[in-house]
């Protein structure tokens, strides 16, 4: 397996200089509502975007890596725009919500260097399809409101099993150590068929609740295999995910991470019971 191994293999990627090792993060994205609602999970968004070079030792990215729920392809592919354009990847919601755009600028030179790096996988360039998506514009226009951070986009292979998500993720924890923060935005729990309108943020499906409490249990002792078996926990996996796309970016957060790095975890509830919000900051 092609692998990353160590931020001096790392020359070429366009001037991205070392740095403090970037952390980690997990973010459970839940609506799309999320992004202009004043709510928990947002102003949590906004504080952790604002704890960069502040409370936290490591300084603004350089670069953010986003792993999203819903860009699914055959093979995998980084968004190689110089302008990236704003998806509206979802229907029935206020127009306030279609106004809203993320003009953070691509990172072409640095998604062609990747795509050279990583064989095993081989990882395409999508040049002018795709862009960014609700699963990467809803939480990071909160986090980096100034869109100034450049913003690459890697798809996922649904058709892959799980240990090959984790896997990629593992070749990406190099990228760390020159200014990328990797971001996985997705869902611990996501069913839309069970949603309950009005459900607070405390109420939640049994189901739900064991699913998201046994991962977040194996996130807290770094059992990475674990994570990467949850179709084996049958039923209940299957009622937290009738699809598992809104899973799989947690696999390629959780690749990037050392064993020995704890998971500060956040947002831990609920959306209409079915949705787990928890997200987790590592490093």
């Amino acid at each position: 397996m092609t692998q990353i191994s160590s931020a001096a293999g790392l020359p070429a990627l366009q001037g991205l200089k070392p740095s403090p090792r970037m952390p980690v993060l997990f973010v459970g994205h839940g609506s799309p509502m999320n992004a202009i609602e004043d709510n928990e999970y947002r102003r949590s968004w906004e504080s952790l975007g604002r704890d960069f070079g502040a409370r936290l030792p490591q300084p603004q990215p350089q670069l953010i890596l986003c792993i999203s729920a819903h860009w699914l392809t055959h093979g995998w592919w980084l968004t190689g725009m110089d302008r990236p354009k704003t998806i509206h990847d979802f229907g029935g919601f206020p127009q306030a919500l279609f106004d809203q755009q993320y003009p953070a600028p691509g990172a072409p030179g640095v998604a062609r260097e990747l795509s050279a790096l990583l064989r095993q996988p081989a990882v395409g360039i999508d040049a002018q399809e795709w862009g960014y998506d609700h699963g990467t514009w809803s939480v990071l226009k909160p986090m980096f409101p100034k869109a100034a951070i450049p913003v690459v986009q890697l798809s996922m292979d649904y058709g892959r099993p799980p240990a090959e998500h984790f896997a990629l993720g593992r070749q990406l924890r190099a990228l760390r150590e020159r200014g990328v923060l990797i971001v996985g935005s997705g869902n611990i729990v996501h069913n839309l068929r069970a949603t309950r309108r009005g459900a607070s943020s405390i109420q939640a499906y049994d189901w739900a609740i064991e699913f998201d409490g046994r991962i977040a249990q194996a996130m807290e002792k770094g059992d990475m295999q674990a994570l990467q078996d949850f179709l084996q926990l049958g039923s209940v996996a299957q009622l937290a995910h009738p699809t598992y796309d809104h899973y799989l970016p947690l696999l390629y957060a959780a690749g990037a991470v050392d064993a020995s790095e704890q998971p500060h975890f956040f947002n831990a509830s609920y959306q209409s019971a079915s949705i787990s919000m928890r997200s987790a900051l590592w490093g």
